[in-house]
């Protein structure tokens, strides 16, 4: 029996990420499983500001002022952005799921659109508020 080692055999090796160009689909993909972390993670953020309600009115008072400095709306617009990159990434990939939009083309589009309506939706949403 002869052993793989002392065979001098050319197997193709897997491309480095070096070689990868990161294109704006891909790119898209990745943000959209670092929103989902992200949203799972601030959640509990936004559930302490909901139970400071239960811990009386100077908790909650103390928690609301924390909460409306600027850092803190700035950290919301963002959460937002977030909640709605990712709720339109979760439709892109519903799409997918019925097995349409994969070529590139429409991947692109895709992939644009999610950009796109997550930006609008938060801007919206901050104007209305």
């Amino acid at each position: 029996m002869t052993n793989i080692k002392d065979k001098n055999i050319e197997r193709p090796l897997s491309p480095h990420l070096q070689i990868y160009h990161p294109s704006f689909s891909m790119i898209m993909s990745i943000t959209h499983r670092i929103t989902g972390v992200v949203l799972y993670l601030g959640v509990f953020f936004l559930l302490l500001w909901y139970f400071s309600i239960f811990f009386g009115a100077e908790t909650f008072n103390l928690v609301s002022t924390i909460l409306s400095t600027q850092l803190s709306k700035i950290t919301l617009f963002f959460f937002v952005w977030i909640f709605f990159h990712h709720m339109y990434g979760g439709i892109r990939h519903f799409i997918w799921d019925f097995g349409l939009g994969f070529d590139i083309r429409s991947v692109d589009i895709l992939a644009f659109l999610t950009l796109a309506l997550s930006l609008s939706s938060t801007i919206l949403t901050f104007n209305y508020l």
